[in-house]
């Protein structure tokens, strides 16, 4: 079954394009993507994500292209497009739609769709199908059949990769399962799993973020309640990490196209059912609000050192939402930088990983390069990349002006270290 099969991959971003070079070293494999530019730099050996190196993507045996001629040549199509949020964190499946569309055009009997996308319950069988058959004039269960296997990509994460992560399938009926299985083992060295209907597919994937998202939201609200009490949050759950059972998370920024967004995917299948979730919700709440928190807590670290707020200058250091990662979907960091721009501080942003296009595009900010930052009265350090990790007390304190304020989101540096060298130090 596997050797008869001709791979398409649908979206070439951080999801699919690692799906599409695992493919791409075992066969010949299409790779479709709708923007031109993207196909371009894939064909030159350039992943502006960082999740490929180029040998890799040059090694790979894939027709890069944004032609649905070329896209007709496969019989196995993986659609793995974004499923954002709107700004009423209500889904937006409008690129799940458009993909459905465009492999409608190419579909032939016999075919297979597999969607990668994270999606509610439903969604697959529900709303995508019926577009497919609208437009290919097939019928769905008949003429084609349809599966859903959701990703588990880690954008920046160069240990827990696509081959390595074992993959949840499932499929239409016996026959598709059994062919989806086939398929995805022959490159993923981790195994699947077989789940025995695409609607429990899809409900896994979004409550494996889901669970995620309450045990961050729990950690925040920890910190939340100790910052009050005056006590170190991180002291706090090292001291309860000594337990053999303590689950280890930290309070943060949650943000990102998975972690911050896949929740709301959920709840709205579930008000649309005449459910009102409350633990999700409320998890939400708390983790949406942690960006304006640490502004509001950076203000009064820099009134306690005497400054004035209003017109000073503070530097936020990093934009994307997560370290060592250029995404920058769904970053809270601009929580953190509009909360201090309503309080009339002047904010420069760095952030060496993130394009300066998409930066200003997304959220109209003009990232400057940290050579060319001017001294600030504080500085956030809000991601955590390596390269600021690595930074001395020195090399921090030369960003800054006298009486310095640093706000440690992450918690990565010596507190007394920095304190050594004047500077004021609060973290999350």
């Amino acid at each position: 079954m596997v050797s008869k099969r001709v791979i398409s991959v649908i979206g070439l971003g951080y999801v699919g394009l690692p799906v599409a070079v695992a493919f791409g070293k075992v066969r010949r494999t299409v790779g479709f993507d709708i923007n031109a530019t993207r196909i371009a730099e894939l064909k030159d050996g350039h992943d502006r994500t960082g999740e490929v190196a180029r040998e890799d993507l040059l090694s790979a045996d894939i027709l890069f292209t944004n032609s649905i001629d070329e896209l007709k040549r496969a019989d196995f199509h993986i659609v793995a497009v974004p499923t954002p949020i709107d700004d009423a964190n209500q889904p937006d499946l409008t690129l799940m739609y458009r993909a459905s569309e465009t492999v409608g055009k190419a579909l032939k009997k016999g075919d297979i769709v597999v969607y990668e996308s994270t999606v509610y319950p439903g969604v697959t069988e529900e709303e995508c199908l019926p577009i497919l058959e609208k437009v290919s004039g097939l019928k769905g269960g008949v003429d084609f059949t349809v599966g859903y296997s959701p990703e588990r990509i880690n954008p920046g994460d160069k240990e827990h990769t696509f081959t390595k992560i074992k993959k949840v399938v499932s499929g239409q009926d016996d026959e598709t399962l059994e062919i989806v299985a086939d398929v995805y083992s022959s490159v993923v060295t981790a195994g699947v799993h077989r789940a025995p209907s695409i609607k429990v597919a899809e409900a896994a994937k979004v409550i494996e973020n889901t669970q995620r998202d309450l045990n961050i939201a729990l950690m925040n609200e920890l910190a939340l309640i100790f910052d009050r009490m005056g006590i170190d949050t991180s002291a706090v759950l090292t001291a309860a990490g000594t337990k053999w059972n303590f689950l280890k998370f930290t309070p943060g920024l949650v943000g990102g196209h998975c972690i911050g967004v896949d929740p709301y995917y959920l709840t709205h299948k579930a008000e649309k059912l005449g459910y009102i979730p409350q633990v999700i919700l409320a998890g939400r709440r708390i983790n949406d609000g942690m960006g304006k928190f640490v502004a509001q807590r950076a203000v009064k670290e820099i009134i306690h050192s005497g400054h004035q707020v209003l017109g000073c200058r503070v530097t936020v250091l990093g934009l994307t939402f997560k370290e060592d990662c250029p995404d920058l979907r769904n970053s809270k960091v601009i929580d953190i930088i509009n909360e201090l721009l309503d309080y009339g501080i002047e904010v420069q942003v760095c952030d060496p990983l993130a394009d300066a296009n998409e930066a200003r595009h997304e959220y109209g900010i003009d990232l400057v390069p940290q050579k060319d930052l001017k001294p600030a009265v504080a500085v956030i350090a809000a991601v955590a990349h390596a390269q600021y990790r690595r930074m001395s007390p020195g090399e921090l304190t030369a960003l800054m002006t006298e009486r310095p304020v640093l706000v440690d989101v992450k918690g990565v540096y010596d507190r007394d270290a920095l304190q050594g060298h004047g500077i004021r130090v609060w973290n999350l």
